[in-house]
């Protein structure tokens, strides 16, 4: 899953350090300290918008080959997965597709749960996913589980558009991801999943953002 939400907060919404994009960017001109998550919700939409372009230029079947390493590596990264409920998610916008890697999880004798979102502002809901499951169109038109019990995961894979060296993840600019791992009762093993050209310094993270335990790319 993944969410196509490219709205950033409004400017204020939460507490923000000073910006210090312009060690990034030469050209970049400071702003007062109370313009610093403008600042920074500008230049991660600049960032994300790259980002995605350069993922999209991927042809098919180098994105395969991408998506194959990134599913080994989640194998070593997680080891036995047997009884235990994994997020994942259904592809969209040129991110690693999993989806033959999630069937092999159920046959190990995991089960899988893809999220769905409700409705803006609000946490994500997981639901249990199976081959022949039927699945309807989401939000953004992205495929969900049509019904299903919601359940708690306890790994959860997050797709991400970029990262950073202390796992900080850039999404789609929605929040969903943080607002729901922060609500959740007991915090699951987070996983962010990409392409290893998508690291970047850093997202520049604010007081409501949530590191990933670990990040495991093609490389």
């Amino acid at each position: 899953m993944s969410i196509a939400d490219d709205t950033t907060p409004e400017p204020g919404e939460y507490a923000s350090p000073p910006c210090f994009m312009h060690e990034l960017t030469p050209d970049f001109q400071p702003q007062p300290v109370r313009d610093a998550w403008t600042d920074v919700c500008r230049w991660r939409k600049a960032e994300r918008t790259r980002l995605l372009a350069e993922r999209l230029a991927v042809d098919a079947e180098e994105r395969k080959n991408r998506s194959d390493r990134i599913a080994a590596a989640l194998d070593r990264t997680m080891g036995k997965v047997s009884g235990r409920i994994i997020s994942a998610y259904w592809p969209f916008r040129g991110e690693p597709d999993l989806r033959n890697w999630m069937i092999k999880v159920i046959e190990r004798g995991g089960r899988i749960a893809l999220p769905v979102v409700i409705k803006k502002g609000w946490p994500l809901e997981f639901r249990i996913w199976s081959p022949g499951d039927p699945l309807e169109r989401g939000v953004w038109n992205i495929l969900v589980p049509a019904h299903g019990p919601s359940v708690q995961p306890s790994l959860v894979i997050a797709p991400l558009v970029g990262f950073d060296g202390a796992n900080y993840r850039l999404g789609y600019g929605g929040g969903f991801f943080d607002r729901t791992l922060a609500a959740m009762r007991r915090k699951p093993f987070v996983i962010g999943v990409g392409y290893s050209n998508a690291a970047i310094r850093t997202i520049y993270p604010q007081a409501h953002d949530i590191a990933m335990d670990a990040i495991v790319t093609d490389e």
